[in-house]
């Protein structure tokens, strides 16, 4: 059975390990959403640390689709060379890297705060206010996609990947519960993966055969009524005959307790998305990434010798521990320092750069 910490190729990309560094905002572009000389360091830390792909934080193909302040933008062809100053970082150290790029349709409370009327499928109660985009818009924004493919293959990215999960704009065209659309882009689930599969078809012609295409994909919703599996298993299925090359698994739009980054209850792991991405193993032939909940080597050893993932994919650990894998590459069996705590989230959640809460709180004498 193949380890985790060896060599291993994702959708013809040669890594050193199974090991990718999920997306992760990090506030720490500037206002126009430049890279920083902060953002650089980050990235340099997390190649240094041993990871074998690091997806970068979301970018914002759109001015519109921006979601939070500092985000990453990848909208104007003058942020290009900032760009390219994390995959300069990323392979100085031996990593890979991809960039996720995003339009947070009505999920921008960002732009909402500054009196702007966000854009959706659907319009569904007042609260953001959004209104239903028009069908040139919607294929305006598609388009911008493809424009953002292009910008990141002249960065020198090795990847791209969508971001499809998170309540985010394709997570919205995907879910009934926020397209109401009865034109082909709404009402049937075919209708409601249309959006996918045309950005997927664009991306991937803007990209060209050598640089791969990944999604982050929110495969189901966790809400009554929401998206099923079963209509997240046939939307993937299409979104591969367009062209897609790699699915990393995590939610779509989730009510209560299920999110995609949950706080633990107690020690025990919980890789919480295992059977849905079992489930993507099953329907389509290409590279699985699972991510959320995985705090050990053996954790990751065994989802990947079962056969439930090809990769495994860390988020918060990362945040903590930039040099985990390095660690455990070095012969340690310790879990990872990272609580599951999420005080991260809320750290970066009001515009804060990106620290782990817990080691904030050791270096101001808190803890």
């Amino acid at each position: 059975m193949p380890s985790v910490l060896e060599p291993a190729v994702l959708c013809g990309l040669p890594l050193r390990n199974r090991f990718v560094r999920s997306a992760t905002w990090d506030a720490l572009a500037d206002a126009e959403g430049a890279v920083t000389d902060s953002s650089a360091k980050l990235y340099d830390d997390l190649a240094a640390g041993g990871v074998g792909l690091i997806v970068t934080g979301y970018a914002f193909v759109s001015a519109h689709g921006q979601a939070a302040v500092n985000q990453y933008g990848i909208h104007r062809d003058d942020l290009i060379p900032g760009l390219r100053r994390l995959v300069e970082a990323a392979h100085r150290h031996g990593a890979k890297i991809a960039v996720q790029i995003v339009h947070a349709g009505r999920g921008s409370a960002f732009l909402a705060r500054q009196g702007q009327v966000l854009l959706a499928p659907s319009q569904i109660g007042e609260n953001p206010p959004h209104r239903a985009m028009t069908d040139e818009e919607i294929e305006s924004i598609i388009d911008d996609f493809a424009a953002a493919a292009r910008r990141a293959k002249e960065a020198g990215f090795d990847a791209v990947q969508l971001h499809g999960a998170h309540g985010y704009l394709m997570s919205q065209f995907l879910s009934p519960l926020t397209n109401q659309r009865q034109d082909r882009w709404g009402g049937s689930p075919e209708n409601r993966c249309r959006f996918h599969v045309e950005t997927v078809r664009r991306v991937k012609a803007a990209l060209g055969p050598e640089v791969p295409l990944l999604i982050k994909f929110g495969i189901a919703d966790d809400a009554e009524g929401g998206a099923s599996l079963e209509e997240g298993l046939a939307a993937l299925s299409a979104m591969v005959e367009a062209g897609l090359d790699g699915v990393e698994i995590s939610g779509g739009i989730a009510r209560g307790q299920r999110s995609a980054s949950r706080v633990s209850e107690g020690t025990s792991e919980e890789p919480y998305y295992a059977d849905r991405a079992a489930a993507a193993k099953k329907a389509v032939n290409i590279p699985v990434i699972l991510v959320g909940g995985i705090r050990t080597l053996d954790t990751a050893e065994r989802l990947v010798s079962s056969g439930n993932a090809d990769f495994i994919s860390l988020s918060r650990p990362l945040i903590r521990e930039p040099g985990l894998i390095n660690r455990w590459s070095s012969g340690s069996q310790e879990a990872a320092k990272c609580i599951s705590c999420n005080k991260c989230l809320g750290i970066v959640g009001r515009g804060e750069p990106l620290e782990c809460g817990q080691e904030r709180a050791i270096r101001e004498g808190r803890l």
